[in-house]
């Protein structure tokens, strides 16, 4: 994650400290804000976001057009590409986060001690916190309305890939912070030409409170490595699909579209499909005929499939192909992908009950789906707005992550004069 002279790194260096300075003094104001000051400012931006359309879809056209002369895959630029719909679905975000509660102050014990103390465990902003992803703008805008809602100044530091997006859609948010009369620099966009703009985000120890990275496995990777600021991790999504020996398998093959077709770039898109020994003869072809005339490739053992190495078990495909496996019983779909998984989505279909309790009790991953498509793990669709990433790790926050996970606690702890004896 280095790059550029000594000269250059120390003025990358500088600029992203700088950066780091500016937002802790504007977290400051943002955690003293009100809720229904956050809340305006937050539909403020929706409606420039909206009033600046033409630029931002303009910005996206120049990324795109530098994108495809390069050769970006269709998965990437499916990332990378904004459009109205799209614009106006980020903006609506927007407005979900404000209509959300206000976790900042949310008392979550507290009791009185028999002293007299009372003691209070509160909801307070992280702080300063930072955000390293790839490609997708949407990022910019859903980080800086999760940040804000939640008391938190945001600094930004997207892929070169989407640096006039970003630009574009930082100088929106920006200019209506100003004109709601609070800081600017409650969100900031990192340079992104020089990857070493990223080193000294992660190594900002004391100026930033947490990273956020949210990309492939490299990007996530790299950073969990390197970083000596506390991290939260977002992991990648080889999702699976298990069809159950008692699935309805108009059901199965309903539920396989959703996760694998609906938006395949995406990391809750479903990976690999394990079939039940049991009812293969069936579900085999009939799964098989509506993922090719779907027009997914798929990889397996079985006759007339692309032949599966270790990589189509491990790895994101992130496109139109997916895995697929016999299993011999719901012992083997768990062990295949309590082994191969990441931690993210996994779906059952099953009529059973039992077996249904069981796959989610054993499952390895911050969410277990039973008849339902694995598209279904988003913040929005969970009811949180626009989330922030969707964590992997086990610690302060798993799965999708929205407003309460971009808080800390503070104790608080009133009396009147006791001390504590000797």
């Amino acid at each position: 994650m280095t790059a550029g002279t000594v000269g250059e790194v120390d003025t990358v260096r500088e600029a992203v400290h700088e950066a780091a300075r500016r937002a802790r003094v504007a977290s400051r104001t943002l955690a003293q804000l009100t809720t229904a000051q956050k809340d305006a400012a937050l539909h403020a931006a929706a409606d420039a976001l909206l009033a600046r359309k033409d630029a931002v879809l303009a910005a996206n056209a120049e990324d795109i057009a530098t994108a495809e002369a390069g050769g970006t895959a269709a998965s990437l630029l499916d990332r990378l590409r904004l459009t109205e719909p799209r614009i106006d679905g980020i903006a609506s975000g927007l407005r979900q986060v404000a209509g959300l509660p206000d976790p900042v102050g949310e008392v979550l014990r507290g009791s009185t001690l028999a002293n007299g103390l009372e003691i209070r465990q509160v909801r307070v902003p992280l702080g300063v916190v930072g955000m390293v992803y790839e490609a997708r703008p949407n990022v910019t805008v859903d980080a800086f309305g999760l940040a804000l809602k939640s008391g938190n100044a945001a600094l930004l530091r997207g892929s070169s890939s989407a640096a006039r997006s970003n630009a574009a859609l930082v100088e929106v948010m920006r200019e209506a912070l100003v004109a709601q009369g609070l800081p600017a620099d409650a969100v900031q966009l990192l340079p992104s030409e020089d990857r070493s703009s990223v080193t000294h985000l992660i190594q900002a120890r004391g100026l930033v409170d947490v990273v956020i990275p949210r990309g492939g496995a490299g990007l996530i990777n790299a950073v969990v490595r390197d970083a000596q600021v506390p991290t939260i991790e977002t992991g990648t999504g080889n999702c699976h699909v298990y069809v159950h020996a008692a699935a309805d398998l108009e059901m199965a093959e309903s539920i396989l579209l959703n996760s694998k077709t609906r938006r395949p770039s995406v990391c809750n898109t479903a990976e690999t499909v394990l079939i039940d020994r049991a009812i293969a003869e069936t579900a085999v072809p009939r799964l098989i005929g509506a993922l090719e005339q779907a027009q997914v490739t798929i990889h397996g053992d079985l006759p007339g499939l692309v032949p599966a190495t270790e990589e189509d078990w491990a790895d994101e495909y992130l496109s139109l192909d997916i895995a697929l496996k016999v299993v011999d019983d719901l012992d083997a779909a768990v062990d295949h992908i309590n082994e191969w998984g990441t931690g993210h989505t996994e779906a059952i279909v099953t009529a059973d009950l039992k077996a249904a309790r069981e796959f989610t009790a054993r499952v390895d991953a911050a969410a277990v789906m039973v008849n339902a498509s694995t598209a279904f793990t988003d913040g929005e669709q969970f009811g949180f707005g626009a989330e922030i990433g969707i964590s992997t790790q086990k610690l302060h926050a798993r799965g999708p992550m929205a407003l309460p996970e971009l808080t800390s606690t503070k104790w608080i702890v009133w009396g009147d004069g006791q001390i504590r004896p000797s």
